[in-house]
């Protein structure tokens, strides 16, 4: 299958409207791994940032918006990233009346793609997004040596008293599956449970570091290995990764939110 993936092959920019350019991925491809089934124990969704948005108005104007793309994770698919890139530049020369006319198309294409009710918001200048922090405790300072960078489950430990606490890193780096390139971003870990060892939950986000999946697949490990080794009682992990072809991607799940505020960090 990886051999038919847009990623990584050579590829014309169509600038006409193309919407039979999305390709799917199942999620069952990479949750199988993790033994999960049709019950999942979390909620979530993947929320894109498209920067590079523009089409003409009627007379011809070009129009340009941030679209704010959220792909709730009970979808039966993702969307391949270099895909939805050509598929966005192809409305570059294509003419619509209104906004409210590109909202339309996108979500009923991204819609049949996912196989899922996928929300979309077109963001104009007015609506820029100030850059903000993840809450809580920056573990990235903690002298801790790292020589583990292959997931590694083992690394993570809790226990003691019971709190609610917010830890985030920047250290997060992951490879894609199909092409190797890193994929660069941060994670934050909010829970209540058995005190998580900060050292540890560092070195366990770093051995990420040789790690081939694709984003939201990274994110529901470790969703589920934090669960399965320190046994919080309320957890959600949302990672914020760079752009890539004027694309971030921002994978969250938890136990308890089934959506977080879309957070635009120092890198984005």
């Amino acid at each position: 299958m990886t051999d038919q993936i847009p990623l990584g092959q050579a590829s014309s920019h169509p600038d006409r409207y193309s919407p039979d350019l999305l390709y799917a991925i199942a999620r069952t491809d990479s949750r199988e791994a993790l033994g999960l089934g049709a019950e999942l124990p979390f909620q979530g969704c993947d929320i894109w940032n498209a920067w590079e948005l523009t089409w003409l108005d009627d007379v011809g104007l070009p129009q340009v918006v941030v679209a704010e793309i959220s792909v709730p994770a009970t979808s039966a698919n993702i969307i391949e990233s270099k895909s939805l890139k050509l598929y966005l530049g192809s409305f570059a020369m294509s003419r619509f009346t209104t906004p409210d006319d590109v909202t339309a198309a996108m979500r009923n294409d991204l819609c049949a793609c996912t196989d899922s009710d996928v929300g979309i918001r077109l963001l104009t200048g007015s609506d820029a997004k100030a850059i903000e922090g993840f809450p809580g405790h920056c573990i990235d300072g903690l002298d801790v040596p790292c020589d583990q960078y292959d997931v590694d489950a083992s690394l993570l430990s809790a226990g003691g008293e019971i709190v609610q606490e917010a830890l985030h890193s920047h250290l997060l780096r992951s490879l894609c599956p199909v092409t190797n390139q890193p994929d660069i971003g941060s994670v934050l870990v909010s829970y209540r449970g058995p005190r998580i060892d900060p050292a540890g939950l560092l070195q366990y986000i770093v051995s990420f570091r040789n790690h081939n999946d694709f984003h939201e697949a990274c994110v529901e490990r470790m969703f589920m290995d934090i669960s399965a080794r320190c046994e919080p009682e309320q957890l959600s992990v949302y990672a914020c990764y760079q752009r890539r072809g004027g694309i971030d991607i921002n994978p969250f799940r938890s136990n308890t939110e089934a959506r977080p505020a879309n957070t635009r960090l120092w890198r984005q």
